[in-house]
């Protein structure tokens, strides 16, 4: 792959700096693809302008991408039919009489729970943990910034460590082109080497715990304790309040059986549509229709219930649909730059840049930890984990056969290191999904993560420093 040299991390330095210090997200995301489009164009702002326009076109009607972004918004239309019907406030009464929600750690802990229970799709895994446990975060006086972050960090971690899904099958395709022998075998020999997931996910159990707050994290929380605000003042959530907000229907019963089964229903549809699109293996489905017909069929059968208990007509159910698809407009939108921004930095060659600078002399001993260390800069930068494991994986097995260093060790460097960048680089989509999710603000649920995750990231890097020399 050809790569424009060290200009190509021009572009996602200038848009990760501009998203932190501005605040306007689909600002920067558009400036990163016409940014690097001008770069390649040899510095013309016009062409730049135009590919930059041919590359976002090209990424919204690719057919995978087309239906992540229609599941996304139909999505919407799940949180406001759950709403109105009364499903929300039926499910937020059962929990509160098991005493679930009557305190802010069993709150936390149950809302990773409900995230870890969901590892078979990423996005879907989010938008569905974080519609179910919103309303119950926002009882306990626990801040929008809080509930991101629970969510993001539980996301990519768990979808590596319980491979039963697209991720797994990602990273064995990835292994079975480069030629390795028994690459399940490496795969489950590398997941009790990423250091990093298992650390991401055991500091989030402790923070839920124990309520530990560092960072700007601890001035979100002191907010909504003392002032009672879920979000801070000028935040700008990614769901619009029409849809996290949403009063249900004067007059019906509130009952839970209302939103659990069309969101049961969702998760059921998942693993089914992934077994039959993949011939009757879940691991080569099609996790972008898996997706959107599971939420086709929640919304069905919302649609069914309601009218059998003569809360909702058709055409009210259809009214609803249709306000919970505008609300979710604005993440619709910033995902379909994210989408051309991986076409974007992927011509740029940003990854193959990165990689030919760590191939410089070095003691094997600290391959590990550069390739981490490299990992996260190329996830962080460009806002994808699967493109870095397609950069970084055809790189770290023939190094790791050349300099007889463990394949597994090597392999968790490369994925622990992908899925920093992704749950916690503002133009990762998996990070714009959890603010979404959370009806979060997407710069402050960035800011107040990446203490944690860095942290997380510092105590991988020690770890594979010192299990570099012993494997």
């Amino acid at each position: 792959m050809e790569t424009v040299g060290m200009y190509s991390i021009i572009p996602p330095i200038v848009a990760i700096a501009l998203a932190i210090v501005t605040r306007e997200v689909y600002i920067s995301l558009g400036l990163f693809v016409w940014l690097g489009w001008t770069i390649l164009n040899n510095w013309n702002p016009v062409l730049g302008l135009v590919e930059g326009v041919n590359t976002f076109l090209d990424a919204v009607t690719s057919p995978g991408n087309a239906r992540t972004l229609m599941f996304s918004a139909l999505i919407g239309g799940i949180i406001t039919l759950t709403q109105a019907s009364g499903g929300m406030e039926g499910f937020v009464k059962w929990v509160e009489e098991r005493r679930l929600g009557q305190s802010r750690r069993r709150v936390s802990m149950f809302g990773i729970g409900v995230s870890m229970l969901l590892f078979l799709e990423s996005n879907f895994g989010l938008l569905v943990s974080g519609s179910v446990t919103r309303p119950l975060f926002d009882r306990a006086k626990i801040s929008r910034e809080k509930l991101s972050y629970l969510l993001d960090a539980t996301c990519a971690p768990k979808q590596l460590l319980i491979p039963i899904n697209a991720w797994g099958a990602y990273i064995v395709t990835l292994l079975v082109a480069q030629g390795v022998p028994e690459p399940n075998k490496v795969l489950l020999s590398a997941l009790t080497l990423n250091f990093y997931a298992i650390l991401a996910l055991l500091l989030v159990f402790f923070v839920a715990f124990w309520d530990w707050n560092i960072g700007p994290m601890k001035e979100a929380e002191r907010r909504v304790r003392e002032e009672g605000k879920v979000l801070a003042d000028g935040a700008e959530p990614m769901v619009s309040s029409d849809v996290s907000m949403l009063e249900a229907k004067e007059g019906i019963p509130h009952r839970a059986i209302n939103m659990l089964a069309p969101i049961i229903a969702m998760v059921a549809t998942v693993p089914a549509v992934l077994y039959i699109t993949g011939d009757g293996s879940i691991l080569n489905g099609s996790g972008a229709d898996a997706v959107l017909w599971g939420v086709i069929v929640g919304i069905l059968l919302a649609a069914v219930m309601y009218k059998a208990q003569g809360i909702m007509e058709f055409r009210e159910v259809t009214a609803f649909t249709i306000k919970g698809i505008q609300g979710l407009t604005p993440v619709v939108i910033v995902l379909a730059l994210a989408f051309a921004i991986s076409g974007t930095q992927q011509a740029l060659g940003t990854g193959v840049w990165l990689a030919q600078v760590a191939q410089a002399t070095v003691n094997p001993g600290f391959i590990p930890a550069i390739i981490f260390l490299l990992s996260c800069v190329m996830a962080f930068s460009t806002g994808t984990s699967w493109g870095t494991f397609a950069i970084m994986i055809p790189i770290v097995v023939p190094m790791a056969e050349l300099l007889g260093l463990d394949l597994g060790l090597t392999l968790a460097a490369a994925l622990g290191g992908g899925i920093f960048g992704d749950h916690c680089s503002p133009i990762s989509d998996s990070t714009i999904v959890s603010s979404m999710a959370s009806a979060a603000d997407h710069i402050d649920h960035v800011r107040t993560q990446l203490p944690y995750a860095i942290l997380a990231a510092s105590g991988a890097l020690v770890l594979f420093v010192v299990t570099g020399f012993i494997l």
